[in-house]
Order: structure tokens, then C-alpha cells, then sequence
């Protein structure tokens, strides 16, 4: 299911970012460490790593749905809701006259979509994402839940560089469905008479 959100994000950032930059710029899901961009990166790049998984404990619930078919009553669990964060770097081209300015360039255009949409749109949602309920919700910005973002850079070996934090949360199914027994299907209705004894 990451790897649904990965895309998912991928798909809004190409189809909100201006034209000339989707034709230049390459979406990363890799770690931001010295090495980066791997061979599979061109450069300008920009980079989502999802660095923190952790449940979200304020919209827990306990509440079970049932669902009702023609050939079964069947229990879902409330799903686990999982709160997926991500550093947003972007990355110049090493031919760029002034990597700074291009990168924080590009990262305030990303900045500029993500801060849009609150909610993922749900034409954008791949796989297990689409119909989720609640919908697929988005932060940005927001306190980032490394401890020190100075000993993350030198924990990776890079160098520091301007960053956006992003959370967006989505809901992990916790067990498999459970059937319950067959649904009813007919209705008996019986009359019971009373006599009253003889006296």
C-alpha cells in the first residue's frame, strides 16, 4: 500500500506542476544521502522519502462495520490509520549556474500543490488508496516527527539542505474480514392462542 501512495503523489505532482518542469523533472522515492541521485535519477529531481511510519492515535476507533450480502453477513474490523511521513528536497541539475535558486524554486512549486490539496484528490488514488474512508488526508508543513533534522542530514552523510515535511494519512486494514452467518432471508410469523382454564 506504500508504494500506492508513492505513486499516488507522484501522479498529483506531475499533473499540477507547470508544464516545462514535468518535462525536466524526475520524482525520487530514494534516501537523500550522500549518494544520491542513484543511476535511476536524472537530475533536477525532486524527492520524497518517506522516512516515519506511525499510527495515528486521534482517529483510532473501535467501531466494527457489517456488511450484508445476498450471500453473507461478514464483519470488517476498523482499519488502522497510519500516518506516513516524508522529507521534500529538491534537487538541481549539476550544470545549473545557481543550484540554490533552482532548488528552492522547484521546491516552492511542490510546496504549491501540496499545500493545495488537504484531502488527495480521488481521481489521483492508486490501488488499496482509492474509496478509503475517511478519505486520504494530507499535512504539510507541520512539525516533523525526526527529533533533530540536523542529525538526520548526518546520519545520511549529506549535506543539509532546504526541506519540506509531509504527512499524509491513510488507513491499513488491521485483520480479514470475518464472516458471521448467512443473512436472513425469511421472516416466520406465528400466532400463539391462550385458553383460558375452565373454572
Amino acid at each position: 500500500m506504500f508504494h500506492d501512495l508513492d505513486r499516488t503523489l507522484e501522479i498529483l505532482l506531475k499533473r499540477e506542476l507547470p508544464r516545462p518542469l514535468v518535462e525536466q523533472v524526475t520524482i525520487s522515492f530514494a534516501t537523500p544521502d550522500s549518494e544520491f541521485p542513484p543511476p535511476s535519477v536524472s537530475l533536477p529531481a525532486v524527492d520524497l522519502f518517506l522516512y516515519d511510519l506511525r499510527e495515528n492515535w486521534e482517529l483510532r476507533t473501535n467501531e466494527w462495520a457489517v456488511e450484508r450480502t445476498p450471500l453473507a453477513v461478514v464483519r470488517h474490523a476498523p482499519p488502522v490509520r497510519v500516518d506516513c511521513s516524508y522529507l521534500v528536497t529538491a534537487w538541481a541539475s549539476k550544470s545549473a549556474p545557481d543550484p540554490a535558486q533552482d532548488e528552492h524554486r522547484l521546491l516552492g512549486e511542490v510546496v504549491r500543490i501540496l499545500v493545495r490539496h488537504r484531502r488527495i484528490p480521488a481521481e489521483v488514488l492508486q490501488g488499496s488508496l482509492q474509496d478509503q474512508d475517511p478519505p486520504v488526508r494530507a499535512r504539510v508543513l507541520q512539525a516533523a516527527a525526526l527529533q533533530s533534522l540536523g542529525e538526520f542530514w548526518q546520519a545520511l552523510g549529506g549535506k543539509p539542505k532546504a526541506a519540506a515535511h509531509y504527512s499524509v494519512t491513510i488507513s491499513v486494514p488491521s485483520i480479514e474480514p470475518m464472516p458471521v452467518g448467512l443473512p436472513v432471508t425469511e421472516k416466520i410469523v406465528g400466532a400463539v392462542s391462550e385458553t383460558t382454564p375452565s373454572s
